[in-house]
């Protein structure tokens, strides 16, 4: 299998307290300078940092707002109705994801008994594919409840977010020094996942954990959520919070965009806790067409020799659908039974290790 080769020992500790606010309102000019001073700050906040809030996105207020509506009625049904929509009845990995659902499950040790239960229910929503002669192990016809209200909102705002992840994708590739348009080739079918997460209220939590400590697959996250709970892991091995912004959304870096910069920009590690409200969740998880092969577009940057860079690169290529699918495989129950039972296979290319683990070994 490929490893990653670690950067503990190459990358300076990020020691950062606090997430940076960018406003993005640049990337939709006409201007070249208006566009490439929004990327030099997406630069220094996805090297420093991992994560960072935008505002000044073209998302409207009325479809967030319609989101939320549509995922609070879905969860306020009973267990036995939401289970009609079971993501293990999917063909595209959609549908509703029960608690207890979602366990860490090692490739050496097929079990996630050792890790804690998240607290959490959620609806995942990806790519709605309608020809099917592109259908992949995660791209497919999503699995929508029998209510039209529900898709109807919920696909607005996913459509939405989509075009936004193009927006910001652009300005990825300008913060990388790629030609501004290096990743639409790639966009055309992207196995996006919306997911609609519900933490319930809990009055006796103190130090509940609504999603243990991850980095997400995928190139990006785009995170609107409705509470505070959200902590990042700094390079110190302190965790900070990611208060809630009003108008803003959360975007961090994903295993994907790692790989591409050579470890420039790093995926950093998250998690929810202290979870003693009700809390609703919604990340959009931005990712590259299913096949796209996904290698370090540069060489790797020297810290010791300043801005020198070298040739070498730390990762390698990974096919973009093969890692996402390996990662959710371990991580959801129903796909161990059928991998347990020979129904499917992990893909032998994934990169069978996770990122963003040098801050959580110290």
């Amino acid at each position: 299998m490929q490893r990653r080769t670690t950067l503990k020992n190459q990358t300076p500790l990020r020691q950062f307290s606090s997430i940076p606010v960018i406003d993005i309102s640049g990337l939709y000019s006409t201007v070249s300078a208006e566009r490439h001073a929004v990327a030099a700050d997406i630069r220094n906040a996805a090297r420093d940092v991992g994560f960072f809030y935008i505002s000044g996105h073209q998302i409207p207020d009325d479809a967030t707002d319609d989101l939320i509506a549509a995922a609070k009625q879905y969860f306020a049904q009973p267990y036995e109705q939401k289970m009609q929509n079971y993501i293990g009845l999917s063909q595209n990995h959609s549908g509703y994801v029960p608690e207890g659902e979602e366990v860490f499950y090692s490739p050496d040790q097929n079990s996630g008994s050792d890790r804690p239960r998240d607290q959490k229910e959620a609806y995942d929503i990806n790519y709605d594919l309608s020809d099917l002669s592109y259908q992949r192990p995660m791209l497919g016809p999503t699995l929508w409840p029998d209510n039209d209200d529900f898709k109807a909102k919920v696909s607005r705002y996913y459509n939405h977010g989509t075009e936004l992840a193009k927006v910001l994708f652009r300005g990825f590739a300008l913060a990388l020094g790629l030609e501004e348009t290096f990743f639409d080739g790639k966009l055309i079918r992207p196995p996006n996942q919306l997911r609609l997460i519900h933490y319930p209220y809990d009055p006796e939590a103190e130090d509940a954990q609504g999603i243990g400590a991850h980095t997400d697959y995928e190139c990006f996250t785009l995170l609107l959520p409705t509470a505070d709970g959200l902590e990042v892991l700094n390079g110190e091995g302190r965790w900070i919070d990611a208060p809630v912004i009003p108008g803003c959304f959360v975007v961090n870096i994903g295993d994907m965009m790692e790989l591409l910069s050579n470890g420039r920009f790093r995926a950093t590690t998250h998690r929810v806790r202290k979870v003693r409200e009700e809390r609703y969740s919604f990340p959009l998880f931005c990712t590259c067409d299913y096949d796209t092969v996904i290698e370090p577009v540069m060489g790797a940057i020297e810290p010791a020799i300043g801005a020198i860079e070298s040739t070498d690169k730390h990762y390698a290529p990974v096919k973009c659908g093969d890692h996402l699918y390996a990662q959710t495989i371990d991580t959801f129950a129903y796909l161990q039974k059928r991998l347990n039972s020979g129904k499917i296979e992990r893909p032998e290319t994934h990169l069978d290790i996770g990122f963003g683990r040098e801050e959580q070994a110290l």
